[in-house]
């Protein structure tokens, strides 16, 4: 994953320490309900497209934007399916990292998917019967975002 300016000169002042940091994914879909997903360059698994909104980018803005840059497609964001804090990660260069992230239902309405920068190094649209291996989040979000469900978030306990 690409490492934003803003966080780059934080990451200048506090180290390695754990940041806590807002995050978009998309589950993008098509006419034909396949999804689109990349493989990222970092470890090369498939996912669902997803990053880091620059400061005072609305999420919106920011999951169409994330789109775009990684896999050439334009894309409209229809519902929010979920909102949910993300296990702490640590990367291999030491960095930690927990994301909230706001996960977007979004449909495709131009371009051609393809590998459109250096954070994956495949792109593809696949049928919901041939999607390859994922993560049980991104196969989570993906039937979320089948469904017409309220907007997932951890309900408060009391």
């Amino acid at each position: 994953m690409a490492i934003p300016e803003f966080l780059r000169e934080l990451r200048a002042s506090i180290g390695q320490k754990l940041v806590f940091l807002p995050g978009v994914s998309a589950v993008v879909l098509d006419d034909r309900r396949r999804v689109l997903l990349v493989r990222r360059s970092d470890n090369g698994q498939w996912t669902i497209v997803g990053g880091i909104p620059e400061p005072g980018e609305q999420p919106a803005q920011a999951v169409v934007r994330e789109v775009y840059e990684e896999t050439a497609v334009h894309a409209v964001p229809e519902r929010v399916i979920s909102v949910f804090a993300e296990e702490p990660t640590v990367y291999p260069h030491g960095d930690q990292v927990q994301f909230m992230t706001i996960s977007f239902r979004c449909r495709a309405v131009g371009g051609e998917a393809r590998v459109n920068d250096d954070e994956s190094i495949d792109v593809g649209w696949f049928g919901l019967d041939e999607l390859p291996p994922l993560g049980d989040g991104c196969l989570t979000r993906i039937r979320m975002a089948l469904g017409d469900e309220p907007t997932w978030f951890d309900k408060p306990v009391g």
